[in-house]
């Protein structure tokens, strides 16, 4: 999630729990800094993007971590401060809440995080919140800003942190029940298509958990549908794009392939863009701009070359009809997304060039 939404959430866990101790204003920033501490794997340098892309949230995401960090920090914030001195437990066990819902929210999103690394090292990511969600992060917001400017403590305090804590975390709860209603009923709008997809995969729309893409995913193509909870009886559009498997024939064995395959869980496509060959991972950003692009390949009179990855970024992220776009698709109503119209189609395999994989290296 945001850094402003990681900042508050800690800062509500703490304001909850040690606002007694601390006053409401320094539990408050206690708990702020601490539920961005896990973000600052940020400053970790990465040579190759796609070991910075693939391996951020890493480590210091992992709830392992955080049970063992908490009671070196905690015994900090004891030493620190004189109030917390006879909560010595207390004191810890807010210090891994502050850390653990970081990683924990961030597992919300289709991002995700290696939550149980270095036992299970695969990223979590539910998807069924987008990165920057207002109903979630409006109400924490609230109550922090009430806390900081609070000069002592009160029970009217705690009981609406509290309230607005639980709130919070039931508004994630139904984002998965809607994700897990959305794929059932795209499985059923491919399925009156006659499209029958390997693996269905619902991601909230920006800002919102009305509205939500689904990636209806096969070998050789993907097709996106919008689903709002807001439409009538006539199905939405859908969008068939290639996947290129002919391409990724060529990369397969590269390493950079493999990692974006790994992170991405299957949901990529292969593309040609001039001489390279660019792997999209498919669930982030908005097709084609996709968020996460690397081309990781060069196309050669004599074959493809394995080459150093390197990411590729759009002049315009966003197409400026796509907020009208949004917002229409948010209420229900049937409009057609045109950027991705314009380029929809299951396209022909892309032919001509020898497959013969040379590294980087070589020659």
């Amino acid at each position: 999630m945001d850094s402003l939404t990681q900042f508050v959430l800690g800062a509500a866990v703490s304001t909850a729990l040690l606002g007694k101790k601390l006053g409401p204003r320094k539990a408050a920033l206690v708990g702020g800094v601490l539920g961005t501490l896990p973000d600052l794997d940020v400053l970790i340098p990465y040579d190759d993007p796609v070991d910075s892309f693939v391996f951020h949230r890493g480590w210091t995401h992992s709830v392992f971590v955080h049970a063992f960090a908490a009671p070196l920090l905690g015994e900090g914030l004891v030493r620190l401060f004189k109030g917390l001195r006879d909560c010595r437990w207390l004191t810890w066990l807010t210090v891994f809440l502050c850390l653990a819902t970081h990683a924990g929210i961030d597992a919300m999103t289709v991002y995700g995080t290696r939550l149980f690394w270095p036992f299970y090292p695969d990223p979590v990511g539910v998807g069924s919140v987008f990165i920057i969600d207002p109903l979630y992060t409006l109400p924490l917001l609230a109550v922090v800003i009430w806390a900081l400017f609070k000069g002592t403590w009160t029970r009217r305090l705690q009981t609406f942190t509290v309230a607005v804590l639980a709130v919070s975390t039931g508004y994630l709860g139904l984002s998965v029940v809607l994700q897990r209603h959305v794929e059932q009923q795209a499985r059923e709008i491919f399925r009156q298509e006659g499209i029958v997809p390997d693996e269905v995969f619902a991601i909230a729309a920006p800002f919102n958990i009305l509205l939500w893409k689904v990636i209806g995913l096969q070998e050789g193509r993907y097709d996106n549908l919008y689903i709002s909870l807001l439409d009538g009886v006539k199905a939405p559009e859908i969008y068939p794009h290639p996947r290129h498997p002919e391409l990724v024939a060529c990369v397969e064995e590269t390493e950079a392939f493999r990692k974006l395959q790994w992170f991405s869980r299957g949901y990529y496509r292969a593309e040609q863009e001039n001489d390279k060959i660019v792997i999209s991972d498919l669930r982030m950003g908005m097709t084609p701009n996709y968020a996460f692009r690397f081309a990781i390949a060069d196309v050669q009179d004599q074959g493809i070359r394995a080459m150093s990855p390197v990411r590729v970024t759009s002049e315009q992220r966003v197409n400026p009809e796509d907020w009208a776009w949004l917002t229409s698709r948010v209420m229900g109503e049937l409009a057609i997304r045109r950027a991705e119209a314009a380029i929809a189609g299951v396209g022909e395999p892309i032919r001509g060039q020898s497959c013969a994989l040379t590294d980087a290296s070589s020659g």
